[in-house]
């Protein structure tokens, strides 16, 4: 097996998003690979009340994506790692992910698996659809529940 050449770390910036990024970080240590760290906000339309001067969904977006952007900075500063990209895409987050990864030509994306029950198991598990959608390895980080 040849060494990882790039490796992408999508985190969603909550809590035990150091967890991934350090399994990635190290990953890439191992394979002197190139570290991406990915970031998705995803779109979530905002219905308008009247002719309130309520932000647009654009905005929203916007804001949200510079305040993730700000986030990759702090969170890589704090655990000491130098991600060669810090990227951060509005959109499906598993679509989003898979794309990257093709775009980066990322041949190992680390991801976050949260552990689900109960009526969780019923809803939307980005890390199985990026594990069926992705053209290259996955390594699946178990994180902790909340």
């Amino acid at each position: 097996m040849s060494a990882y050449q790039h490796i992408l770390a999508p985190v969603d910036l909550r809590q035990h998003s150091h967890v991934v990024l350090r399994r990635a970080a190290f990953a890439a240590s191992m394979h002197k690979a190139k570290l991406s760290v990915l970031h998705v906000v995803e779109y979530l339309p905002l219905d308008p009340v009247g002719d309130t001067l309520s932000p647009t969904p654009i905005e929203v977006t916007d804001e949200l994506a510079k305040q993730a952007e700000t986030r990759i900075e702090e969170l890589c500063s704090e655990l000491g790692i130098q991600a060669d990209n810090r990227i951060v895409r509005v959109g499906s987050t598993q679509d989003e992910i898979v794309e990257t990864a093709r775009e980066q030509g990322a041949d190992l994306i680390v991801i976050g698996n949260h552990e689900r029950h109960g009526l969780g198991v019923l809803f939307s598990r980005t890390e199985d659809r990026v594990l069926h959608s992705a053209t290259c390895d996955i390594l699946a980080v178990h994180l902790p529940t909340d």
